[in-house]
């Protein structure tokens, strides 16, 4: 593809998705490479908290994303179909740098990099396992993501969608 930094010859799934799109209520789609509709994104409105579901392209949902607002320190849980959570947490130290990514039977990730921007990274046990980024597009408030590790496709895509969510609230 060439448009990767430091990873041109790995294999890799890239995702578009468009920037401030999370808003109460909103839906909206998450396209593959190739411009196809590949995840809705669904939102939900909640008096207590806010929820997304990750639906694939024919409307089954992968997994369930929930902002929990009345806890002292933000966080968003993230329901894998088949029995998988993770949860999203901002980093005690330098949160708008940093998140901590609590995965349930798995180790554990971390975001970092310029959040805001949409220039950031994911890794695992030291692996880059995502990398997210406006730079591969010309279109104005449209990121890329781009998922090293296909198994980890929803989760990954869940847990950009609960860092944006959560980047927006330090705004």
């Amino acid at each position: 593809m060439g448009l990767l930094r430091g990873r041109h010859d790995d294999p890799h799934l890239r995702f578009q998705m468009r920037e401030k799109m999370i808003a109460i209520g909103d839906d909206y789609w998450i396209e593959d490479e190739s411009g196809d509709k590949a995840y809705k994104v669904n939102g939900k409105a909640l008096r207590i908290r806010d929820t997304w579901k990750l639906e694939d392209a024919n409307g089954h949902t992968a997994a369930e994303i929930q902002e929990k607002k009345l806890t002292v320190r933000d966080k968003i849980k993230i329901d894998l179909d088949g029995g998988r959570s993770a949860t999203v947490k901002k980093a005690l130290v330098g949160i708008r740098d940093r998140f901590h990514v609590e995965v349930d039977d798995g180790p554990d990730m971390k975001v970092h990099g310029n959040i805001v921007d949409h220039e950031y990274e994911i890794e695992r046990d030291g692996d880059k396992i995502a990398e997210i980024s406006k730079k591969w597009f010309r279109v104005r408030d449209t990121y890329g993501v781009d998922v090293y590790d296909e198994t980890e496709t929803v989760l990954i895509l869940a847990i950009t969608v609960a860092v944006d969510e959560l980047a927006n609230d330090l705004l």
